[in-house]
């Protein structure tokens, strides 16, 4: 069974919640509300997310300041953040955003489609980055049981089984960075699929220095 991603929203009017969920409902992922920036960050103390949807004009912490906790703390500063607002904002603004770390500015009322598309992208990714921490752990396991006798078949048929499974997720991988270039996609977007590609590329060739015959020590990808 596949594991849902958790989206964050984070409003303190429960009418805009309400439409967010509406909106986001057909992704048929985890929603989780919030409705102050200090709650937000607390859920960000326990669970992970693929992408956050903060408002903007929050009473007490704003969701400049919220933001730029998220980015200061490790755990958190890589997740993509979604700046919506509904103040008719200029330039200047709009650079704060994103000098706050926002991968994208949306201006209310907004279009659902649109929003949905940009959501529906980032748990995407988000899921391919939860695939290929699996096969990294399990290509440890292997590592660590490789050196054992008498468990040279089950060794083989475990190194198959990533090959494959790295194999389905380096096809899936590449069809979304096929489909980002198409639709011109948001820099930030494009810029994580390549980084989740370049992940790829090491686990593949440390799956490939695990082949018999091969001398070389295999040199596992760097998580994050």
């Amino acid at each position: 069974m596949v594991q849902k991603a958790k989206i964050l929203l984070v409003d303190d009017r429960p009418e805009n919640l309400l439409a967010l969920e509406a909106i986001l409902s057909a992704l048929d992922q985890t929603l989780v509300r919030a409705s102050s920036g200090e709650e937000a960050l607390k859920a960000l103390l326990t669970d992970d997310f693929a992408v956050i949807l903060l408002d903007v004009q929050m009473p007490g912490m704003d969701g400049f300041e919220t933001a730029a906790h998220i980015k200061r703390r490790e755990r958190t500063r890589d997740i993509p953040i979604i700046f919506l607002t509904a103040i008719n904002h200029g330039p200047h603004h709009t650079f704060r955003g994103y000098a706050a770390g926002a991968v994208d500015y949306i201006s209310k009322p907004f279009d659902p489609w649109v929003l949905r598309a940009k959501v529906s992208v980032f748990v995407e990714l988000y899921m391919k980055n939860c695939k290929l921490r699996e096969q990294a752990a399990l290509l440890r396991l292997q590592l660590e049981g490789g050196g054992e006798a008498g468990h040279g078949k089950e060794s083989a048929g475990l190194l198959a089984e990533l090959s494959a499974r790295l194999a389905a997720v380096e096809e899936q991988a590449e069809a979304l960075s096929k489909q980002l270039d198409d639709d011109s996609a948001d820099a930030a977007a494009v810029a994580t699929a390549a980084h989740l590609e370049r992940k790829l590329t090491g686990l593949r060739r440390a799956l490939d220095a695990l082949e018999p015959g091969t001398g070389a020590a295999p040199t596992l990808p760097a998580q994050g």
